[in-house]
């Protein structure tokens, strides 16, 4: 009987001391979201080189200055060309992306036409190399980057005259110089690598060209040669520089 009453007390101290223990222990930590997570934005920033390919029409119009005067016609030289680029770009805080950028290329873009003036000789003409050397202003959309492009272009310009089939006479390789514009729109698809689809009108001064035979450098004639370019290419680049970083 004296255990049971001594169990008895010991319960109810028990319960009598359990709330205050309790009350002074820490709330339970509240349920909360886990941190939602923070989108990354590309950086186009960086130095970057690549290569290029694609095609390319030209018109080519001449026009003797001796010994006749006059229009001998026109013809579209056409033809793949490929080559490669390097630049450097730098992007803003307002995703403004800024940037210069050299390419050259190797180049088959052909084309003639019967003379209008003698109708016995062809006018041949080809386009082996070109050059561009621009500024970029653009704007992008995380990895995408619309750009547009204006520069000098300079190109290696090749004339020649046939008859009976074969080149009788040509005129000395001419590097011609002129501008460009033109624009494009890239993606990226690896931390560092982007490719671009790009459009490229070359804008190609006129020149004064001296035909000499093949044989004894006689002169035939002078002429006039004038004609733009049209180009569009695929690009794909590597570039070094610009993490990507946390967009807020």
């Amino acid at each position: 009987m004296k255990r049971l009453l001594l169990g008895a007390v010991a319960l109810i101290a028990l319960g009598a001391v359990a709330p205050a223990v309790a009350a002074d222990l820490p709330p339970a930590p509240a349920y909360s979201k886990a941190p939602s997570m923070v989108p990354l934005a590309y950086d186009w920033s960086g130095v970057y080189v690549g290569f290029n390919g694609g095609w390319g029409t030209s018109n080519r119009c001449f026009n003797q200055t001796g010994p006749a005067i006059g229009s001998e016609g026109c013809h579209t030289t056409s033809g793949g060309f490929a080559g490669a680029q390097a630049g450097y770009r730098w992007q803003t805080a307002s995703s403004w992306v800024w940037g210069f950028e050299a390419q050259g290329d190797w180049a088959s873009l052909r084309g003639s036409n019967i003379s209008l003036i003698t109708p016995a000789d062809i006018n041949r003409s080809r386009i082996d190399a070109f050059g561009l050397f621009t500024g970029q202003v653009g704007y992008a959309w995380n990895t995408a980057l619309l750009y547009f492009k204006a520069g000098g272009a300079v190109i290696a310009d090749r004339n020649d005259l046939i008859t009976a089939g074969a080149v009788f006479a040509n005129a000395a390789g001419d590097n011609r110089w002129g501008g460009t514009v033109g624009g494009g729109i890239e993606f990226a698809f690896a931390p560092n690598w982007s490719a671009a689809f790009e459009y490229n009108h070359l804008f190609i001064a006129n020149n004064n060209t001296t035909f000499t035979t093949t044989v004894g450098s006689n002169v035939v004639s002078g002429d006039r040669i004038r004609g733009d370019a049209d180009l569009v290419s695929v690009h794909v680049n590597y570039r070094w520089g610009g993490p990507v970083v946390a967009k807020y």
